[in-house]
């Protein structure tokens, strides 16, 4: 109650006359984060709801953070692991150091994408738009550990401008920002992105963890099917997450844990999520069935980014189908061809990037498609 009296008190500052009224979408931003505004709409035919898109923002990030905090120790994990001091060490040294290596990938990726934000929302007097909140915390966690702060800037502004704010903003982009960001990094710097040096932090922290060799390399389990070589690594450490890859996208049960929470509150659509496992797990038992790769189908599943893919990323309520039918194609689609890519392109051994671009690409069309045919069958039942 304090909060919110404190704020009343201020208010009159950040409005029309006030001697900060040039800040009135930042203080606007800020007050609907914390309380679900009272204002309802002038005129027209709404739907009355508690909750609104920031609340929906912010329990997305709520789910991402089982995966987030699984990454910041699997950081400190792989590092202890390739020095061979991991029985030495405590779990709460492995978090920190891995804590530590994260933490300013996410705060670069917010401090760049808020700011592009604030300046945009300044600039066209509006209110400040909520779609970051959930983009800057996917954004550290879908690239490696090494990749450099300032390239993540760059990713960050690119994909905010680029992506987003040409088309208007927030609910308007027809691409995911996340994907976008690793796109550019992708396309921009490959060797920042791919190949064995850049999933294992080679540093120490501030005492904490341990300086590996210059060339230290590590390959993940993907790298090594791209290379023809059968992984090593167990069943348990795939559902797990103890391997190398990016940040958040290793653990299958702290994905899995934030995917509970989607469904349960019912913010990402269960048919856009169980259409891509459909698609890529028949796909993976085609190419299986024809000697056309090397590991088991549901290895598919469980390695690189395809779940977190699936999870937090293809079911975008933006950039995904909308239709209820479209749903289960375009879900389909990006898994199947999540799994084409990573089978017929050795050189590019993720493919759910591609995938989930893609899938964006064709949510229009499909969508129309199905649309059209319900209008089509309509006409027909009347006739």
């Amino acid at each position: 109650m304090s909060l919110r009296n404190y704020i009343n008190k201020i208010k009159p500052n950040f409005q029309e006359g006030g001697r900060l009224h040039a800040f009135r979408s930042v203080f606007d931003g800020f007050e609907t984060f914390l309380y679900v505004p009272n204002d309802t709409a002038k005129s027209g035919t709404h739907i009355h709801d508690a909750i609104d898109s920031k609340r929906i923002m912010s329990m997305v990030v709520i789910a991402l953070v089982p995966a987030m905090l699984f990454g910041m120790y699997n950081v400190g994990y792989q590092n202890y692991a390739a020095a061979g001091t991991l029985a030495s060490a405590s779990f709460l040294e492995i978090f920190c150091y891995g804590f530590l290596a994260v933490l300013p990938k996410i705060l670069v990726s917010y401090i760049v994408g808020l700011g592009i934000e604030f300046i945009v929302a300044q600039w066209k007097g509006e209110e400040i738009q909520e779609g970051y909140l959930v983009s800057g915390i996917i954004i550290p966690l879908i690239i490696p550990v090494n990749c450099p702060l300032w390239m993540l800037a760059l990713a960050v502004a690119f994909a905010v401008i680029f992506a987003k704010e040409i088309f208007g903003g927030t609910g308007m982009n027809i691409f995911n920002v996340a994907i976008a960001a690793r796109m550019f990094l992708f396309f921009s710097y490959p060797s920042v992105m791919t190949g064995d040096t850049a999933w294992v932090a080679t540093d120490s922290i501030f005492g904490l963890g341990n300086a590996l060799p210059d060339g230290f390399t590590a390959a993940t389990p993907l790298g090594e099917v791209a290379q023809g070589v059968a992984p090593q690594t167990s069943l348990c450490d795939m559902v797990c997450g103890f391997i190398p890859g990016s940040i958040g996208e290793t653990s299958v049960i702290a994905i899995a844990l934030g995917a509970i929470l989607l469904l349960w509150t019912g913010i990402a659509s269960w048919k856009t999520m169980l259409s891509v496992f459909v698609g890529g797990g028949l796909m993976a038992v085609l190419f299986q069935s024809l000697d056309m790769t090397n590991i088991q189908w549901y290895e598919h599943l469980l390695l690189g980014g395809f779940c977190f893919g699936a999870v937090f990323m293809a079911t975008d309520p933006v950039t995904s189908a909308r239709t209820e039918c479209g749903k289960w194609v375009y879900g389909f689609l990006i898994g199947a061809i999540a799994v084409i890519v990573r089978v017929m392109n050795p050189g590019y051994p993720e493919g759910m990037m591609l995938a989930i671009f893609f899938g964006n690409m064709c949510a229009p069309l499909i969508d129309y498609c199905v649309v059209q045919r319900n209008i089509s069958r309509r006409a027909n039942r009347i006739k």
